[in-house]
């Protein structure tokens, strides 16, 4: 029996390894989940078409919600009014390390009002184990927030989150909304620690820190249990 036994460890490692990437859970991705292609920038092997419906996503607050396979990621969200998402990109929120696999759910993320009215690719890009992996959403920017927390927006009991900069993410940008990435913009939307928090949570509620002013050194030594 060890030789099956053998094989069927392996063919679990080899599952393991081939979803040991990381999905979107919302909002809809532009193209189905293409394990072979997530590494190729900026889109994951999928280019956007402005022609298509698109997701609203509320600029005073709305949800990122992802899944991970790796132990560990750090994680990027910029968006670009370009239709060809080749560049000017703007990271619209800080720099979120996760440690766990599983779940990790963003429930207020903020955007300025000028972009009301405006189509964009909303791309999240992951780095991982295996480098740079990136998947993209197509957003049409309305008023308000989305008040209604989407259901794909969970937070895995095993899974800790903690404000961390990677500089091969900030290379990614070219300004930011918010005062973490050292961008061009005026406007903070840097999330504090008890925005964090209600984040992890899953919960909406409490996000008034998500415009607050960069936490500086302490948001890096931050670590919050996801609940």
């Amino acid at each position: 029996m060890a030789p099956l036994l053998s094989l069927a460890s392996a063919t679990l490692l080899f599952l393991s390894a081939a979803h040991a990437h990381f999905q979107v859970q919302y909002p809809p991705t532009i193209g189905p989940f293409d394990d072979d292609k997530e590494g190729d920038a900026p889109c994951g092997g999928y280019t956007a078409d402005f022609s298509k419906a698109a997701t609203d996503f509320h600029v005073g607050g709305d949800a990122i919600a992802t899944k991970s396979g790796h132990p560990q990621t750090q994680w990027l969200y910029r968006i670009t009014t370009d239709d060809k998402a080749a560049g000017n990109w703007t990271e619209v929120y800080g720099q979120v390390q996760q440690s766990g696999v599983g779940t990790f759910c963003v429930p207020k993320v903020a955007v300025p009002d000028s972009y009301i009215g405006q189509k964009a690719v909303l791309s999240i890009v992951a780095d991982g184990d295996d480098g740079m992996l990136y998947q993209c959403a197509l957003v049409n920017f309305v008023a308000g927030v989305n008040d209604k927390i989407p259901s794909a927006c969970t937070n895995s009991s095993s899974v800790t989150a903690s404000f961390n900069q990677d500089p091969k993410l900030a290379a990614l940008v070219a300004s930011s909304t918010n005062t973490t990435s050292g961008g061009g913009s005026s406007t903070s939307n840097t999330p504090s620690s008890s925005s964090l928090k209600s984040a992890a949570a899953g919960i909406y509620g409490s996000m008034s820190g998500v415009r607050a002013l960069a936490l500086g050194p302490l948001a890096a030594a931050l670590a919050i249990l996801v609940l």
